[in-house]
């Protein structure tokens, strides 16, 4: 009605009826206390205070079209912040190749990444502070509620320093490694590490020697490289660790590392489902890149 200054004209393009139309814009100017449009017999043109309402009502019209249409996005999964813990060394093939892919199909959702030790990353879960992981699969009585979806499987390897006597082998039997001191990742933070040394070990009649625990993988990397003891890591650690020490590939193979996706179903939005579709698609690239190698 502004623009045209015809109430006719507005009318049909509001597609209202004329006098409904002029009932809205008498209400207005009783609630705004003010008159907004000078009526003449042939003719409507805006008052002092029209003039100034005009742009501040575009403005407030454009704001809310916004508004509409940013939680619209939210809604389907396309704008937002999603919070992803995950575990470096497990991970360092995985995560860079799920961002990318997400990128591709959510370029204004933002991620925010946690680097986490497994306990933690379950308790971010479930007080809902994460809204996904990228971890390696925890024990089932561990998740709680949790659901944990497998993406991906590596082979376990023995690192060694490279003037190690084991280093010139192009695989190791786990008997040959009963009497090596090991380093680990600390028991408290990364339980099934332990357990998966336990099952290693079950059918040698010996347990494995730990003699030093680290928090991450740089410190494991760095008690390997230095000759504190040996480890057993995933294959993709190669990643992570160049020349520094060597990894060999145990003979029969173990049971592989299993690296997948933690959520809690209850509280799950568009978004990290989006998300754990592209860790999907980059988990399935790995395993064919595995299965042709």
């Amino acid at each position: 009605m502004a623009e045209l200054l015809n109430f006719t004209k507005a009318a049909v393009r509001l597609r209202v009826a004329q006098p409904a139309l002029s009932r809205q814009i008498r209400d207005l100017e009783d609630e705004l206390d003010a008159q907004l449009l000078e009526r003449g017999p042939r003719s409507v043109r805006l008052t002092e205070a029209g003039a100034v309402f005009l742009p501040e009502a575009k403005a407030v019209l454009q704001r809310a079209n916004e508004a509409t249409k940013a939680v619209r996005a939210v809604a389907r999964g396309e704008r937002g912040e999603i919070h992803v813990g995950y575990a470096p060394s497990p991970t360092v093939e995985l995560l860079p190749c799920a961002l990318h892919a997400f990128q591709n199909v959510a370029s204004d959702v933002r991620v925010t990444l946690h680097d986490l030790s497994t306990e933690e990353m379950l308790r971010g879960l479930g007080e809902g502070k994460l809204n996904l992981c990228l971890m390696v699969q925890p024990a089932l009585a561990s998740l709680r509620g949790l659901k944990f979806e497998m993406l991906c499987e590596y082979p376990a390897c023995v690192a060694v320093r490279p003037t190690h006597p084991l280093a010139r082998l192009k695989h190791v039997k786990v008997e040959q490694i009963v009497g090596e001191p090991f380093v680990a990742y600390d028991r408290a933070d990364y339980p099934e590490y332990h357990s998966m040394l336990k099952e290693l070990f079950s059918g040698t009649g010996h347990k494995p020697r730990v003699v030093e625990e680290h928090g991450s993988a740089p410190g494991l990397v760095a008690a390997v490289e230095i000759g504190r003891g040996v480890a057993i890591v995933p294959s993709c650690m190669a990643m992570l660790t160049a020349s520094r020490v060597k990894l060999i590939p145990l003979q029969p193979a173990p049971p592989p590392l299993r690296v997948g996706a933690a959520h809690d179903p209850r509280q799950f939005s568009l978004a990290a489902g989006k998300f754990l579709a592209a860790a999907r698609a980059a988990g399935a690239g790995k395993q064919s890149k595995l299965g042709r190698s």
